[in-house]
């Protein structure tokens, strides 16, 4: 793509044996005995003595120069293959291990995979030395000490399940996760989008660092500086950018389609992210901020269409556009809806499921929306290519459908969420190479599945509570800093057993709807007793 362009991959490699002979090509074109090459499509043959010996290739990445690739060979001095493939599994395995399980043969290939993909991303960034590269092509070093910096941050994904996994998992590497999406505020003005290898590419909506970012300061992570990440995220919610006119959100309250593309799916996302912001505000005192951006966060409300009960989009004149069609699915840009359709962002409010539940009615006719959701099913031809794993519209193949399986259990029906719970876990998860429903968004399918499984989501991924599910596995022991461990039981006679009929914490019963983050961090034991039926 034309982003793979402006990024710079260098590399430095060594070999265990000597070079006989080398042929560079370009395009077509060979060149026999060459040391250098310019040019596009370039390849180079190499040719070795033989030898019964295995020949052994090391290769270092730098994003900074060669001689930075060379340095970060030291890592790796060693050529014992099967030493370095030891300490490999060894780190694995101590990563893995933070989260111990009884269950099926199957249950913990899938979960275990799962954490390994949680886990491969974000990525590490920074050189050996420090030096890394900055979104606008500078190199800058680290200061001595300091922790490394890192990149690939799929946040439009990620911000849901992913970094919310994090603080619990890895609270440590958290920290040094938002002040890498920091450095990019200082070089640029705003918080991270979308970054890959350094670089911000833009391919989403929304600004979702800005959750991840106050949720990591709400849950107590350390080493952010609390202050200068607040001037972040206000400053990235008032400072436009692609996708983000902010001049036209504070005119109209909503984004009008003709002014910008994608306008539901940005104003809901948009109003939730400037929600986080009048968080951060409220805590810190700032209460100026707080009712500018808690009034913002309410302009979702302004393209809700009573007629139809959908949200939908106006033009700048407040009018609103035909036909509508709550079936028919954006992409990317030139309609309302991003990757979606409108039943699929009608439920995207995760700062106030009850005022959207008091727009469609009530509990009871947002229970019935919700009926209708998970059973209309369409052989509509206009599906984006992201859409998949569908139950009638849900689409578990893609992200704004992730939290909606658990909004039954916040509008008072909370067994129609342990069925759909249990129903994604058992039917779009397996153990082949066709194991998830939809591209795995750096980790995002796989933290769905992760806590799914313990029996647990952040619905409102800032909102410091796990919403219950329905808990898969027969137990499951987290291991939190200073040693201690959450350990979560749900054992079951039969895999049918999938409605919760009673809930005990540290041998208490217990009845809330949720756990909290300050529960599971303090260490304990959650408990579930299972049933075939539900609780009546």
């Amino acid at each position: 793509s034309g982003w793979a362009k402006l990024r710079k991959i260098y590399f430095h490699a060594r070999l265990s044996r000597p070079i006989r002979s080398v042929v560079l090509t370009s395009g077509s074109r060979a060149y026999a005995g060459a040391d250098l090459i310019n040019g596009a499509n370039v390849k180079a043959l190499l040719r070795f003595e033989e030898s019964s010996t295995p020949l052994l290739v090391k290769v270092a990445l730098s994003a900074v120069s060669v001689a930075n690739a060379a340095g970060n060979m030291a890592e790796n001095p060693s050529w014992d293959f099967d030493g370095v493939a030891d300490k490999a599994d060894a780190e694995w395995e101590k990563e893995l291990s933070k989260i111990r399980i009884k269950g099926s043969l199957a249950q913990k290939e899938i979960f275990y995979t799962a954490l390994y993909h949680a886990f491969i991303q974000p990525n590490l960034f920074s050189d050996l030395n420090g030096d890394y590269q900055t979104i606008d092509y500078v190199t800058r070093r680290l200061p001595e000490g300091l922790p490394p910096h890192y990149s690939t941050f799929s946040l439009w994904d990620t911000y849901r399940a992913a970094h919310p996994l994090y603080t619990i998992l890895q609270p440590e590497r958290t920290g040094d996760f938002v002040n890498s999406l920091l450095r990019q505020y200082d070089d640029y003005g705003y918080l991270p989008i979308w970054q890959l290898w350094g670089q911000e590419n833009y391919c989403m909506i929304g600004n979702h660092s800005i959750p991840v970012v106050v949720d990591a300061i709400f849950k107590g992570v350390k080493n952010i500086d609390v202050s200068k990440a607040y001037e972040a995220v206000k400053n990235s919610s008032l400072r436009a950018h692609p996708n983000a006119p902010f001049d036209i959100w504070e005119k109209y309250g909503y984004m009008p389609e003709n002014l910008q593309s994608q306008s539901v799916s940005i104003t809901l996302e948009v109003a939730y992210n400037d929600w986080c912001v009048a968080q951060l505000a409220k805590r810190l005192g700032k209460t100026d901020d707080y009712l500018r951006f808690e009034k913002r966060a309410q302009f979702y409300r302004n393209l809700f269409n009573p007629e139809v009960k959908f949200f939908w989009a106006k033009d700048d004149q407040g009018r609103w556009l035909t036909p509508f069609d709550p079936l028919k699915y954006g992409g990317n840009g030139g309609y309302p809806f991003t990757e979606a359709n409108a039943w699929q962002y009608l439920w995207y409010v995760p700062h106030d499921v009850p005022g959207l539940v008091e727009l469609m009615g009530g509990s009871k006719a947002f229970e019935s929306k919700l009926d209708e959701f998970f059973t209309l099913a369409t052989d509509n031809t206009e599906k984006n290519g992201n859409a998949s794993g569908f139950i009638g519209q849900y689409a578990h193949g893609n992200e704004p459908s992730h939290h909606v399986t658990y909004l039954y259990s916040l509008a008072g029906a909370p067994a129609k969420t342990q069925y759909y719970v249990a129903k994604v876990l058992s039917e779009q998860y397996n153990n082949t190479s066709s194991g998830y429903s939809g591209n795995d968004d750096c980790g995002q399918m796989s933290s769905w599945y992760l806590f799914g499984s313990l029996g647990f989501y952040p619905v409102n991924p800032v909102g410091g509570e796990y919403v219950f599910g329905s808990p898969l596995l027969e137990e499951a022991v987290i291991a939190l800093p200073g040693g201690k461990t959450f350990t979560v039981k749900a054992p079951r006679k039969s895999p049918d057993e999938i409605y919760i009929q009673s809930i005990s914490l540290n041998g208490q019963a217990y009845s809330l709807r949720y756990i909290r983050h300050e529960d599971v961090m303090k260490g304990g034991t959650l408990e579930f007793k299972m049933g075939k039926k539900p609780r009546k």
